[in-house]
């Protein structure tokens, strides 16, 4: 972090030139043991003299989206989220008011996991986009729970028929080279439209760690074990989807969708130090989707969805420790059969009420394996082969109403209840959820909200497999009898003339899971294994204010302050109940040049200070960022070049020291430079398309 004082001298130049300028304006741990850092982003809602960006709706907040971003570089959905009030950026995902949120597409949850998602969402252009809303806690009628943002899509139909498309290539340089290619194509005439994408990710990447750790036995005795590590690979992925729509009448529609993926990686990494070793692996993923949706104008709708995932691995693992030496072949696999089938009816009575009831049912079967071959008669010996048949059932059924009362206050309540069946959990759960929205004066919003939420853990955390990193110091271990979450959740957010956003937060978290990693004192190992904690609490504040001078200059200022309890009365010898105060500061600018020609800037920047997990301390981290954009051929190509962690600051380094464990990370952090064209033709705008739900796979 010798950047640091830098980035903050930057940051704080930032915010003075900002606010000296609105002066003279009348506008008012993953498996290689490593965790990223927590919040960062948020926008403004408003333009004094304009009509309101925000709207308030029973239970959410609808932002005219498109007209926030006309003025900025930004050209996928993605980005464009980050433009929401709320909204941060987190370990390469999107999170609402500093928790998980659920991005949905047209009132259709994208079933599939956070790399899909975001990678989804990042190849819908923004243009697409007719408006956001916002909910910090969704109705059950979404058929999710907790905190969601619904992206509804323009859906242009033309009677004569038309093509459109757009061509879309990415390179980027980090540590290696970094290449991304997309084809998209969607034909409608009349009733039918029918649309294609294609697109290729491809990348080489490089990478070094650093692990200093001082492992106490039981015996007493003391290990300094200091080791060095160098990673390579390559990938290749593959996407395609094909879909087609039927609008039988106005408000009835029959959709069909096919979602495929195929991606292999192959990995070597080397290690010196305490101990020598070398690791190879090849990895496919597989993933075929099928998805049928039904719509009728009355209110019901129904689908039906069956997923196969499969992804077969193969590692060599040749490793020479001190007291030990581990050479063998890995060979697993996790396949999922997965079929989600759902009926929900809505009803819209007299005096502004509405009811709403439904039923979803999700069947998943795990079938999966971990092989060891020894490749040398003088290794230890092997860990026991395992298989794993596990089937998973989850029925759900739940019911509500909405209310407006007046043109001031709005009510929506529900009650879900839930059924889960496993080898190991077999209960029933009730989940209620309310929002209140109350608009006592113009330019004044409050929305009260408490909602419920179970989360289960990803089915290969559940297996009780063995993975190695670390040249075999380090163990990755599966647990069978980790219990899913359970969360509570109450949220006040007051919005300003439409414009400034403040929120506080309360949240709760049952049986909060997380990986840990635990230095044995029988054995030299570090294992790293997911386990529940008693519980997670949090309390937390943002505020989100805009500044704009003319028509050149568009800024936003977000501060956000968390206090986080997180306690363990059993974690292994040494429970532990830890709290502590963090807080974050982002500032995001977009600088118009021109207009014609369309040139634009972005700067952004963002501080988090210091935070825990588990008994991991988490240093500060930083970014500092800009996107010049260049628009031409009558907006039909749009050329980006970007720059992202300018000064190397948004690697953090974890360390351990607890209790008598003493663990220190040290990860490579490179700058990234790119370089994207975008080619629209025949009027584009791309079609959305439910993705594959496959957020607990590995």
């Amino acid at each position: 972090m010798k950047r640091f004082p830098f980035l903050i001298v930057v940051l704080a130049f930032s915010i003075v030139v900002n606010a000296q300028e609105a002066k003279t304006d009348s506008i008012s741990v993953s498996n290689d043991g490593m965790i990223d850092s927590i919040f960062q982003s948020l926008p403004e809602v408003m333009v004094k003299g304009e009509r309101p960006l925000v709207k308030a709706e029973s239970g959410k907040l609808v932002y005219d989206l498109p007209r926030m971003i006309q003025e900025k570089p930004v050209e996928n959905i993605y980005e464009a989220l980050k433009e929401l009030p709320g909204v941060s950026e987190m370990n390469g995902g999107i999170t609402l008011a500093g928790n998980g949120v659920t991005i949905v597409l047209d009132g259709k949850v994208t079933t599939m996991s956070t790399a899909q998602l975001m990678a989804l969402l990042k190849s819908l252009p923004a243009s697409r986009i007719k408006n956001a809303e916002v909910m910090y806690n969704a109705p059950a009628r979404y058929q999710i729970r907790g905190a969601m943002i619904n992206i509804m899509l323009n859906h242009d139909k033309d009677e004569k028929g038309s093509v459109q498309g757009e061509l879309f290539g990415q390179y980027t340089h980090e540590s290696k080279n970094e290449y991304q290619e997309r084809v998209s194509l969607l034909a409608n005439k009349g009733k039918i439209s029918a649309d294609f994408l294609y697109s290729h990710h491809h990348w080489k990447n490089f990478s070094t760690a650093d692990v200093e750790s001082r492992h106490t036995l039981n015996d007493g005795s003391l290990h300094e074990i200091l080791t060095h590590s160098e990673y390579h690979s390559r990938s290749h992925t593959h996407n395609f989807r094909v879909g087609v729509d039927y609008d039988i009448a106005k408000d009835h529609q029959l959709s069909l969708v096919y979602n495929g993926s195929f991606g292999p990686t192959h990995s070597i990494s080397d290690i010196q130090g305490w101990l020598s070793a070398s690791s190879r692996s090849d990895n496919k993923d597989y993933l075929h989707n099928g998805r049928l949706d039904y719509k009728t104008p009355f209110g019901l709708r129904a689908g039906l969805e069956f997923t196969y995932y499969k992804s077969p691995s193969i590692q060599r693992l040749d490793s020479k420790l001190p007291d030990n030496q581990l050479d063998f072949l890995i060979h697993n696999d996790q396949k999922i059969n997965k079929c989600k089938g759902f009926l929900s009816q809505e009803h819209k009575l007299k005096n502004d009420w509405g009811i709403n009831y439904g039923v979803i049912y999700t069947n998943t079967l795990d079938n999966s394996y971990q092989y060891y071959t020894k490749t040398k008669e003088e290794s230890s010996d092997l860990p026991d082969d395992m298989t794993v048949r596990q089937r998973e059932h989850i029925l759900n059924i739940y019911g509500g109403f909405n209310h407006n009362f007046s043109s001031k206050l709005m009510v929506d309540f529900s009650l879900a209840a839930e059924y889960y069946k496993s080898k190991v959990w077999s209960q029933w759960d009730f989940y209620p959820n309310l929002n209140l929205t109350w608009l006592p004066a113009d330019g004044h919003t409050f929305q009260l909200s408490f909602s419920s939420d179970k989360g289960y853990p990803d089915y290969w955390s559940v297996s009780a497999f063995t993975a190695y990193n670390s040249g075999g110091y380090g163990e990755v271990t599966g647990n069978p009898d980790l219990k899913p979450r359970s969360d509570y959740q109450v949220t006040l957010n007051y919005i300003l003339r439409n414009k400034y956003t403040f929120s506080m937060w309360y949240n709760y978290t049952d049986d909060y899971f997380t990986q840990t990693l635990y230095q044995h004192k029988d054995r030299l190992v570090s294992e790293y294994r997911f386990l529940n904690f008693d519980f997670r609490q949090q309390i937390g504040i943002q505020a989100s204010i805009p500044f704009k001078v003319g028509k050149w200059l568009d800024s936003r200022a977000t501060l956000i302050g968390v206090w986080t309890r997180e306690k363990d009365s059993d974690f292994y010898d040494i429970p532990f109940d830890r709290e502590i105060v963090y807080g974050m500061f982002n500032l995001r600018n977009t600088i118009t040049f021109s207009k014609k020609p369309d040139i634009s800037l972005s700067v952004n920047g963002y501080l988090r200070t210091k935070a825990t997990q588990g008994t991991y301390d988490l240093p500060g981290s930083g970014n500092l960022e800009f996107v010049l954009r260049y628009k031409f051929l009558k907006d039909r190509a749009t050329l980006n070049l970007f720059a992202s962690d300018l000064l190397q600051t948004s690697m953090i380094s974890p360390r351990i020291d607890y209790a008598g464990q003493w663990i220190k990370n040290s990860y490579s952090c490179y700058r990234q430079l790119g370089i994207s064209f975008k080619y629209t033709f025949g009027g584009y705008k791309e079609k959305s398309r439910e993705a594959v739900d496959t957020s607990r796979f590995k």
